[in-house]
């Protein structure tokens, strides 16, 4: 009786603040539309400038190839000086430059030469628009082998498949990453403002005197806003697989298990930062700079973790969110691949009984 009049009273206390709502459900749509729509990893409508000193069939034929593809959006020049003016200007993110004998050199046996400048200020947009133009250069090559009636000539032959994104969309890579990014926030935020504001309002005075165990203050704080965090996961996975069309290959019963393994943890943490600092906005602050941040630089959500240095990567084995980025990533992208799902979820085990238990060891029956 006296947890249910705990969580009753928990709800009221919810609906009668619209930042607990806003912050559950309004959240998610709004960062799931930015990162849906707004930010992608891939290159895509790059302004090249194309500079043919010599038009020819051949000339026309190969620079065609960038007007029929979906990853430039190509400006014919005839004047490199032009070119280099309009990359410096940030007109242009690369030059193609044609020389005036790359018809003749073009059947030579050395083959003809095709320069490449690329604007390197932005390393990542740099390495691939290069790949991109090789792209189309081997693939212009094999087409004209093809009409000639022969094959194309070289040392290797690689046949490359790209298994659980076959259309390498970053968007598929980033919106399951995203639903941890959102489960950290509603889990750990909301719940670090929760006994921070029972302090200032000077309610838990009135708790303390109450027959309830500091266990029942405990769960009763913990279930609503477990319920608001399933729900706004629930809301997450609708849109990622309705509006955005990413897969879920894996199980949706696994999902939302390994989804409350890791609110768990993000309700311990945002309990155990809420009980120590006794006001809202501290708590607020630490939780964005000990929760939300660490799970949108070191989970492996955008930046690799193994590409970090050897120091960072050991400090990421203690942010929670980065053994659930890696189970969303399977479950959505591969299926239920249990060689990576069991370590990170057993890891997630560990940490919510960890946050969980030190958070009861802290809440005590006194004022001090």
């Amino acid at each position: 009786m006296r947890l249910r009049g705990l969580i009753r009273k928990e709800f009221y206390q919810v609906l009668r603040d619209p930042s607990s709502i806003a912050i559950a459900f309004l959240l998610p749509v709004v960062l799931l539309l930015i990162f849906g729509y707004g930010v992608s990893l891939d290159a895509g409508h790059v302004p090249v400038a194309l500079v043919v000193e010599a038009p020819s069939a051949d000339t026309a034929s190969f620079t065609g190839r960038f007007q029929q593809s979906r990853y430039f959006a190509p400006v014919g020049m005839w004047d490199m000086r032009a070119a280099e003016a309009a990359l410096m200007a940030g007109r242009v993110d690369a030059i193609v430059h044609l020389r005036g004998d790359f018809a003749r050199q073009l059947r030579a046996p050395g083959g003809a030469p095709v320069q490449v400048i690329v604007n390197g200020v932005d390393a990542n947009t740099a390495r691939l628009v290069s790949g991109y133009v090789q792209g189309v250069w081997q693939d212009w090559l094999a087409q004209q082998a093809q009409a000639r009636g022969g094959t194309l000539k070289a040392p290797l032959l690689v046949q490359s498949r790209v298994w659980f994104n076959s259309e390498l969309r970053s968007r598929d890579f980033l919106v399951p990453g995203l639903i941890a990014i959102i489960m950290t926030l509603i889990g750990a935020l909301l719940t670090a403002l929760v006994m921070a504001r029972e302090w200032e309002r000077g309610t838990m005075e009135a708790l303390m005197v109450t027959p309830v165990t500091m266990g029942e203050v405990l769960l009763g704080k913990l279930l609503p806003y477990y319920l608001m965090g399933m729900g706004g996961m629930a809301l997450s996975v609708a849109m990622a697989v309705w509006l955005f069309g990413v897969p879920l290959r894996g199980s949706l019963w696994l999902l939302f298990a390994a989804s409350s393994l890791f609110l768990l943890a993000a309700l311990g943490m945002g309990l155990l930062i809420s009980t120590v600092t006794k006001n809202q906005f501290v708590a607020g602050q630490v939780a964005i700079i000990t929760t939300y941040l660490p799970a949108f630089i070191l989970s492996g959500f955008i930046f690799d973790i193994g590409s970090m240095p050897g120091a960072v990567q050991a400090v990421t084995h203690i942010v929670a969110a980065r053994y659930f980025v890696a189970i969303l990533q399977t479950l959505f992208l591969a299926g239920n691949v249990w060689p990576v799902i069991l370590p990170n979820a057993l890891a997630l085990v560990l940490m919510a009984a960890f946050f969980l238990g030190l958070s009861r060891r802290k809440m005590r029956k006194r004022l001090e």
